[in-house]
Order: C-alpha cells, then sequence, then structure tokens
C-alpha cells in the first residue's frame, strides 16, 4: 500500500474536507483524490460513497461547486473525489479538451502509450478503495458510486460490474451508451482499439441488458442539457435496456436545468439520500 501525502486539510460542517496524493500502482504514476470525512468518522467507521466527475474536472471540483458536505455530515457519508485521469504526461495528451488529459473515460486502456497510464477502471474499482480502507475510517462492507457526464457513465460501470462493492448507484446526466455517441466512440477507439468487441465492457446500456444491479438506481437529466440535445448522452438508451432486463431505475428528467454544478447542486440532497437508504445510514 502506497504512502498518501497529505496536500492540505480543512475543517468543514463539524468534518474533515482533505486533498491528498499517493503512487498509483494501477496508473503508474502519482493520483490526487479528495475525501471528506463526516463528523460522525471521529467515533469510527461510516459508509463511503465514491464520486467520479467529468470531462475537464478535477479531484477538486466536486468537493468545491457540489455542496455536498453539509448533507454529507448530516447523513454520516465519507465523500472520496478521484482525479479524472492520471497526470503523467503524454505526447499529445492535451490536444483535445474530450481526450487524453482529464479524459480518462474510466477504462483500463488497452492501446500505446495510454496503457501505461490510463488504468480508471482498476483504479477506482481496485486500488482507491484498498487505499481508503486502509487510511480512512471507511466501511468496506457500505460503499455506493455516484459521478456526473463521463463521471455518471464511470459510475454505472463500475456499479454495474461490481455490485457487491458497490451496493449503490447513480447518475448526473451520465453518457449513457458511449458506444453509440461521438464522445465515447473516440475515446473507446482511442483508449480501447478499433475492435468494438472489446467497448461493450464499459458501455452501461449494454451492461444493464445484460446484468442488472441488486439496488435501485437514481439518475438526474437536465431537459435543457445541450450534451442531451447534441445526442451525446442517450438516456434513454439506457432506460429501455434497463425496462427490458428488470433493473430498478429512476430517471428523472428536470425540465430547465443543463449540464453544469447548479444542476447538481439542486439535486445533490436526493442523491446522497438514495445513497444512504441503500447503505444504511
Amino acid at each position: 500500500m502506497s504512502t498518501v501525502e497529505t496536500l492540505s486539510e480543512h475543517a468543514c460542517f463539524g468534518g474533515l474536507q482533505g486533498y491528498y496524493r499517493h503512487a498509483s500502482s494501477e496508473c503508474r504514476a502519482p493520483m490526487r483524490f479528495s475525501v471528506y470525512q463526516p463528523p460522525q468518522a471521529k467515533g469510527g467507521p461510516v459508509p463511503v460513497l465514491y464520486y467520479l466527475a467529468g470531462l475537464t474536472c478535477t479531484e477538486e471540483t466536486f468537493a468545491i461547486k457540489a455542496g455536498a458536505q453539509r448533507i454529507a455530515a448530516e447523513l454520516g457519508l465519507m465523500l472520496v473525489a478521484p482525479d479524472t485521469s492520471p497526470r503523467e504526461r503524454l505526447p499529445g495528451d492535451d490536444a483535445s479538451w474530450d481526450f487524453g488529459l482529464a479524459a480518462g473515460f474510466y477504462v483500463d486502456s488497452t492501446e500505446a502509450p495510454w496503457s501505461a497510464h490510463y488504468r480508471m477502471y482498476s483504479y477506482v474499482t481496485r486500488e482507491l478503495p484498498a487505499l481508503v480502507a486502509a487510511r480512512f475510517p471507511a466501511r468496506a462492507d457500505a460503499q455506493g458510486i455516484f459521478g456526473h457526464s463521463m463521471g455518471g457513465h464511470g459510475a454505472l460501470v463500475c456499479g454495474l460490474r461490481n455490485p457487491t462493492l458497490f451496493r449503490s448507484v447513480s447518475a448526473f446526466a451520465p453518457i449513457s451508451a458511449p458506444t453509440e455517441c461521438a464522445w465515447g466512440r473516440k475515446a473507446f477507439a482511442g483508449y480501447l482499439g478499433d475492435d468494438r468487441a472489446g467497448w461493450g465492457a464499459y458501455d452501461a446500456t449494454l451492461l444493464v441488458a445484460r446484468q442488472p444491479h441488486p439496488g435501485a438506481i437514481l439518475i438526474d437529466q437536465g431537459s435543457a442539457d445541450k450534451f442531451l440535445l447534441e445526442q451525446q448522452l442517450l438516456p434513454e438508451r439506457f432506460e429501455a435496456a434497463a425496462r427490458a432486463s428488470g433493473q430498478a431505475l429512476t430517471l428523472r428528467m428536470q425540465p430547465g436545468y443543463d449540464h453544469g454544478y447548479f444542476f447538481i447542486q439542486s439535486f445533490i440532497a436526493d442523491h446522497l439520500a438514495h445513497h444512504a437508504r441503500l447503505l444504511g445510514c
């Protein structure tokens, strides 16, 4: 287990908001993450909720913009948010905003040069939970996952593929069918290669059609989201697949809301309450 370096810590609603760095064995590079420890963590382990952020974001975005700490303090939830990609520089990693740096898409890349560091799926589902369990007062038997946009895609995929690890799942405006949208096809071709046979392991719509999650899934989507209108998110395809497979799903279309963090702030309390119920808070 790698040593965790504390970058900064701040008192917040009776708990502690911290930012940390460690040497990742999965990504073979330093990785940063944030942790909010609610006041209940002073008395012992608490349920932990992982948040996966979207394109261009970092481990700081959710902690600063979502307004989640006050509610997490009331519910006794620990909040963990990793960075959105390794920061080990590769040629061309900043050539576009939707691929490379800050755009890891929560997959394990198989294509060079990305395969050397871009292993965000294994980082989120194996290394980071083990690190959090060893370093922080987190309950290993009560873990959930949620995210936004690219991170919503990651949360759905990680949750569906690891139902015993992540007992609760939700998403804000997720990229629901990445094999069928421009964002997903670009990322998957770059990270996973041109053989589409391997892409399905990271497509939430295809996954939920085969094996529903045992818990109910909550998704919020703004009706004024420009990326919804541009056919990047495709929540209706996930909804149809969930209905066919028997997945318990609440998909809420929120009139007038866009893709940003004002949207997330507006419904963050509902998502934390959803996870708290399933995690036994």
